[in-house]
């Protein structure tokens, strides 16, 4: 089943608040919520905005073109990096083990790459 671009924003949002040490707020602009570990980034839900209902995701290059490849709705990544972060939104083959997975794998990326003090427990 394909999920709408709400749905994917309400899951990606479920899954960071229950990762640990995690925090959200808008440190950017008043649409665009944020979500951080250790005052990393990894995860940016857009709001406000029904034609851009997205969030965006730190991934691995590889992997990153391979999902593009594979989902014409997941893109190179808005506002960041486009060779280290994608945005997905709705469309064919885009359902909740997708969105669960992204947002867990850029929630990993980013604590691995925390030194140990800052790592989460």
């Amino acid at each position: 089943m394909t999920l709408s671009g709400e749905e994917v924003q309400r899951i990606a949002r479920q899954v960071a608040e229950g990762l640990p040490e995690t925090s959200s707020g808008y440190p950017f602009t008043p649409h665009l919520q944020v979500w951080k570990v250790a005052g990393k980034v990894f995860l940016i839900v857009t709001e406000d905005d029904p034609d851009q209902q997205i969030v965006t995701v730190k991934i691995g290059l590889d992997h990153g073109d391979a999902l593009q490849r594979d989902h014409a709705s997941i893109s190179r990544g808005h506002y960041l990096n486009k060779e280290h972060w994608v945005s997905i939104a709705a469309g064919p083959g885009i359902t909740r083990t997708i969105v669960e997975d992204l947002v867990h794998g850029s929630y990993e990326l980013v604590t691995a790459a925390l030194s140990g003090k800052d790592r989460p427990e």
